[in-house]
């Protein structure tokens, strides 16, 4: 069994990913194998904890993946390890809106069987902590919070008081943060900047993290409430089918699928490269604001998300792979493209000329649109057959605008009726972000129209 923690806090802002970060950091260079996990479908987090312990960072999604596989994936993803760190979203018990505890940190800490370290933002409290902590303690009796790490703590007299408040609280004290030793993270309209934009920047930001932890957090005692976990009982999940679904057999060929990656497209979830790869694909990255070609032997494409919008002029500037890419759907090769990908293939981005697969324009703008979709696909496409059902997951800020000529991919069935994205040809591309774990069968399908003469 994986030892495995668990780490929460009541609201966003409190600091878990500075103390998920700079644990994960702090035990790999105590020389144990780390497992980095976050919950919900945030991209840019996971490319931090990858940094820190040198293993895929992985998502735990229960709204996307259904409450069912989180125990599958996660044994899939801390195979081998010694400790697993999940990095919560959002406050414990925040999910899906309007869908109880569903996709909440509390529900995956209880489908894991794992202990919460409560990351509790004292910067503006002293004896309220108390409240603060019995109350979140004790709201679900199934989720154990095993202890608190404070936070944004100003000085040895306020560490003094915020102690002697949860003396009798019944959950120890496992770490005090200083407020003047906080690390900063860069950060823009989506979040956190990922880490394929500031590499150096981003090892120098972990390292810190790691010492900052180390001298604030017993880390025995938190690898000993790790070591308490239970066990979930669930094997592993395998792209080849396993405990996700029967999804067929490998294709005879193995027909390379271009993969975006690099600085403009870093959204992806590491198990869709190898539910690629398991159904018979040669999966191969290449960076968009570099190469000026597709990998040799292209068959399939496979463009996810990420800022296009931070990064137009270069790739816009890059003519010779926006011809490779037009060139290639044109051809009828099978394309699949979420959200950064989609805005990739119209025709301009804020106003610099793209691949112009699609008749339609992109732009920024001031609208947020976030949220889970629950979604049908309107019609066959190189992803899905018509009526396929999945959920998703929105964040952008940007619009897009259709010409002609184009089916929508899906249909929104909730939280709103409405169509969204573009079916032409064997070009899928949407706004939609999905994890292919929940629906194996459309990286078949994909791979399948990949090897297709």
């Amino acid at each position: 069994m994986v030892a495995r923690i668990v780490i929460a806090a009541p609201s966003s802002g409190s600091g878990k990913t500075t103390v998920a970060t700079g644990l994960m950091a702090a035990f790999t260079e105590r020389g144990l194998a780390v497992s980095p996990h976050k919950v919900g479908p945030d991209y840019i987090d996971p490319g931090y904890h990858a940094l820190a312990t040198g293993r895929p960072g992985r998502n735990l999604d229960a709204y996307l993946c259904g409450p069912q596989l989180v125990g599958p994936l996660f044994e899939h993803g801390a195979a081998g390890c010694d400790l697993a760190v999940v990095e919560g979203v959002m406050g414990l018990y925040d999910g899906a809106a309007g869908q109880g505890e569903l996709a909440s940190t509390a529900q995956i800490a209880k489908l894991l069987r794992a202990p919460v370290v409560l990351v509790v933002d004292g910067s503006s409290q002293s004896r309220s902590v108390a409240a603060l902590v019995h109350g979140f303690a004790s709201w679900d009796p199934e989720v154990r919070i095993g202890g608190v790490i404070l936070n944004k703590v100003g000085s040895d007299r306020h560490e003094e008081l915020l102690r002697e408040a949860l003396d009798g609280s019944g959950v120890p004290v496992l770490g005090v943060l200083r407020r003047a030793r906080q690390v900063r993270t860069p950060s823009r309209h989506l979040g956190l900047v990922p880490v394929a934009e500031r590499q150096a920047e981003a090892v120098e930001a972990v390292s810190a993290l790691a010492e900052q932890v180390r001298a604030g957090v017993d880390l025995e005692a938190v690898l000993a409430l790790a070591r308490s976990a239970g066990t979930t009982g669930d094997a592993a999940w395998e792209p080849t089918g396993g405990t996700a679904a029967p999804v067929g057999t490998a294709v005879p060929t193995a027909p390379v699928v271009a993969v975006a990656a690099g600085p403009a497209f870093t959204f992806s979830y590491a198990e869709h490269a190898e539910l690629l790869s398991a159904a018979g694909a040669q999966v191969v990255p290449f960076d968009p604001l570099r190469d000026e070609q597709l990998p040799d032997g292209t068959r399939g494409l496979v463009i996810g998300g990420g800022f296009p919008e931070v990064y137009a002029p270069e790739l816009s500037a890059n003519q010779p792979l926006r011809k490779a890419v037009a060139e290639l759907a044109a051809s009828g090769a099978p394309v699949a493209a979420e959200c950064a990908g989609l805005l990739y293939l119209a025709r301009s981005l804020d106003g610099q000329p793209m691949c112009g697969v699609l008749d339609a324009e992109a732009r920024m703008s001031e609208k947020l649109t976030l949220g889970y979709r629950e979604a049908v696909a309107v019609g066959d496409s190189a992803l899905a057959a018509a009526g396929t059902r999945l959920r998703g997951h929105e964040f952008h800020r940007t619009v897009i605008e259709p010409g002609a000529g184009a089916a929508p991919a899906w249909g929104f069935t909730h939280p709103q009726r409405r169509v969204e994205g573009f079916v032409q040809g064997n070009v899928h591309a949407s706004y939609l972000h999905t994890h292919w774990a929940a629906a194996p069968q459309m990286a078949y399908r994909f791979v399948e129209r990949c090897a297709q003469p």
